[in-house]
């Protein structure tokens, strides 16, 4: 389906026939543009930066790069196509026709899941909004600028979905999700993994790592929504936040890389000598991994809840990957949980966010293996791990129960004492952002990460990604 750029917000949805819609998203625009200049990249404006711009939905037409002011960036709202005869594919309503519109009885369910990730879409370019001043290279510049512009992008997805479909409740919220921001004392973001701080890089590799791969996994469970409108947003929303994915994964497999480098230029592995050296230690890396993955952990909701059921049951939210399940209505089957009571069965509808946890867990050690098997190469007996979902948990059966990366109980004296060994300290944080020195000379990187095996679309990783005028 192409999308029409030739109109003042780029679209495929049709939206010159619908001029109430149009004149409202148009007043919202404005907004949004004020937003970004004040909470956008900042120092940005000038800088001519090689993008990716969707120019249709296909696998032929969404990736089209060229040189982009971020301000000039075409923002639009673009759906994935729509599947003829497409039915609910689970809970109560399974089988049933796809709704194009909001039913009145699930309205505030449906408006309360888009608004909450809505939110994250301008609260991670908030978070990110300095680090360009400390790029360790035009390469990680451009791949920031990519994310930070298509974060706004979602922005937009979710708030066409408000417009269109909620009345005069869909612009507030619209409108709310411009006034909320990252870590504001007064009107924070909704949920506190986006109120973290991401001062450094190794923080923002970790982010789209882990918390990315969250939002990928909520999308994927808004894919299969009955409501129709939603899914097809999704579906697209996807095929952007793949590469905010790899951002991560490359970005820790390259801090890897150059610190088992430095290790074997000083013949050791001693982590003050590493830093001596100018890189980051892997117990550093191990830290900062214990964060942001329990963080992200936080964002799936409590093991056990009724809320997750009746999105589930009213074809509101299905599992990731729905169609590899037997039984899509789950209305007598039951689910085992590890509590700190013991075991404890429940209702497999009542537990639909462990099981997406579940999935999403296995989906992180998938980047875990490659970056061991680089130090398993470089001939080292250190393994980065995945910490035990019970550990720093402030949602569900484990909140506040103390246990150490491992899930094992320990005192809560024990359990504070020993945290600056299991998340980053204040001394970590300061040692990392010692390195954050900005590097904007092409080809060249800074000296805690190793340069990419390769470039953007087939180019040279030497070439001028971003041009700062």
């Amino acid at each position: 389906m192409s999308i029409n750029y030739s109109e003042r917000i780029p679209n495929n949805v049709d939206l010159a026939n619908d001029r109430t819609l149009q004149r409202a998203l148009e007043h919202w625009q404005p907004r949004f543009l004020q937003w970004w200049k004040e909470m956008g990249p900042h120092d940005s404006a000038r800088a001519d930066v090689y993008l990716r711009t969707a120019v249709g939905v296909d696998a032929q037409g969404w990736a089209s790069y060229g040189a982009v002011k971020m301000p000039d960036y075409r923002w639009g709202i673009f759906l994935a196509d729509q599947i003829p005869d497409r039915t609910i594919g689970f809970g109560d309503h399974f089988g049933e026709p796809v709704w194009q519109h909001v039913p009145g009885e699930l309205r505030s369910q449906f408006r309360r899941i888009i608004v909450t990730q809505g939110d994250t879409e301008p609260a991670s370019v908030e978070q990110q909004q300095r680090l360009g001043l400390t790029c360790p290279s035009l390469y990680d510049l451009r791949n920031l600028f990519q994310v930070n512009v298509e974060e706004g992008r979602h922005l937009w997805a979710m708030v066409y979905l408000l417009h269109a479909h909620f009345g005069r409740d869909g612009r507030e919220e619209a409108e709310e999700l411009l006034a909320r921001h990252s870590g504001d004392v007064d009107k924070p973001r909704i949920l506190g993994t986006f109120n973290e701080p991401i001062s450094d890089w190794l923080s923002f590799f970790m982010f789209t790592y882990f918390t990315d791969r969250d939002g990928k996994f909520q999308l994927k469970s808004l894919a299969e929504s009955g409501f129709d409108p939603l899914a097809r947003t999704c579906h697209f929303m996807l095929t952007e936040e793949a590469h905010h994915m790899f951002v991560g994964e490359t970005g820790v497999g390259r801090v890897v890389k150059r610190t088992l480098e430095v290790m074997k230029e000083i013949g050791s592995d001693d982590p003050v000598a590493v830093r001596n050296r100018g890189a980051v230690d892997l117990p550093t890396i191990q830290r900062y991994m214990n964060f942001w993955f329990t963080s992200s952990l936080d964002l799936f909701g409590s093991e056990v809840s009724s809320n997750a059921a009746s999105s589930f049951a009213n074809g509101i939210k299905g599992r990731p990957d729905e169609t590899q399940y037997e039984d899509h209505v789950c209305s007598d089957a039951a689910y085992e949980l590890e509590t700190p009571q013991g075991r404890e069965s429940v209702s497999l509808r009542n537990a639909m966010n462990e099981v997406m946890r579940g999935s999403y867990i296995k989906d992180c050690e998938l980047g875990l293996k490659r970056w061991n098997m680089a130090i398993q190469r470089a001939g080292y007996d250190a393994r980065l791990s995945l910490p035990s979902a019970r550990f720093r948990r402030s949602i569900g059966a484990w909140v506040n129960v103390p246990t150490d990366p491992a899930g094992q109980p320990v005192s809560r004296d024990e359990y504070e004492r020993r945290m600056p060994e299991w998340i980053p300290g204040e001394s970590d944080r300061a040692f990392v952002h010692s390195l954050m020195q900005r590097v904007v000379e092409p080809g060249k990187m800074a000296g805690w990460i190793a340069p990419p095996d390769r470039g953007v679309n087939n180019l040279p990783v030497d070439y001028e990604y971003v041009k700062l005028n």
